[in-house]
């Protein structure tokens, strides 16, 4: 058996003229009304170009330190594409792969997608693959995550003069995905309460979704800015949010939390600071590495 593992991220273009390329493969061909489009153009033009790529090829490197073995990397919607890794793997001659989507929580919208991208129009990749469906209670994980909250939290606090409230985030989905039996609302919870149990310091902290969809019909909430307008009601004057639901920095972080909720933050008298993301964390590695490995492990010992 000649095993690798496989790393599957959504993917991100890095020149925005490419951006509407990049839409029509998120959106399965769909077309979206051209203000949309240029809206998602302007928010990636201000922060220069989404390090998503980078930081997920820097994180196969170091878990291919930890493992010992190859680790290939596809990308759903943007080069290079899933499709592409798998036919690569199979002519290097990879039998066995474990799949982990660098999305540790499972819903249809994301990892669903993922597991068929892998198998493909047949339905079957050609060799065979153990699929991670969810891996957000790993201790390692909620280490990584807990290591960015205690080291940026105190020093945000140190730099406010107070002690700062934590809004943990998470991506939003469709509310039908949920109301359909999707395990994501409550994985992403569970994710925010076991990092604030590691570092009970913090004290006050609120959960919230953040970059609902521009699609009609009902995103789940709640938002990030209702949870900054209660925060405030209660007298705080600066939050500290920490988007648990995201494990490298790409255009959600560094538009969405950096520039807009900074933004409305200062607008309502308050400051934000934010937890750097994952990115090149060894102890993420050691995370996916552990995952990974007790696959592996698991599957040559019933072979």
């Amino acid at each position: 058996m000649k095993r690798a593992l496989l790393l599957l991220a959504h993917g991100t273009p890095e020149k925005v003229e490419d951006i509407p390329t990049y839409l029509r493969n998120v959106t399965s061909g769909r077309p979206l009304p051209d203000e949309v489009v240029k809206e998602i153009q302007h928010r990636y033009s201000l922060i220069g170009q989404s390090p998503l790529t980078c930081w997920t090829f820097d994180q196969a490197e170091r878990v291919a330190a930890e493992l010992g073995m190859p680790v290939y990397v596809g990308m759903r919607n943007w080069k290079p594409y899933v499709g592409e890794t798998v036919k690569q793997m199979s002519a290097d001659g990879i039998t066995h792969t474990v799949a982990i989507c660098l999305a540790p929580h499972n819903s249809r919208t994301s990892v669903g997608l993922y597991r068929r991208a892998v198998v493909g129009e047949t339905g079957k990749a050609p060799f065979t693959v153990d699929f991670v469906e969810s891996w957000h209670d790993e201790p390692l994980l909620i280490q990584a995550f807990a290591e960015r909250l205690r080291s940026d939290w105190e020093k945000a606090c140190a730099e406010a003069g107070e002690k700062l409230p934590v809004i943990f985030t998470a991506h939003s989905v469709p509310a039908r995905t949920i109301e359909a039996g999707d395990p994501y609302e409550l994985q992403t919870r569970h994710t925010a309460e076991l990092v604030a149990a590691v570092v009970p310091e913090i004290g006050t902290w609120k959960f919230a979704f953040q970059s609902q969809g521009m699609s009609g019909g009902a995103w789940l909430g709640p938002t990030v800015e209702d949870t900054i307008l209660a925060l405030k009601a209660e007298g705080h004057r600066g939050v500290f949010v920490h988007p648990i639901g995201f494990v490298c920095d790409h255009v959600e972080v560094l538009y969405d939390v950096d520039i807009a909720f900074r933004k409305f933050a200062e607008d309502q008298g308050l400051r934000l600071w934010r937890a750097e993301s994952l990115n090149g964390s060894p102890t993420f590695a050691k995370a996916i590495s552990a995952v990974a490995r007790a696959r592996f492990d698991t599957a040559a010992s019933t072979s």
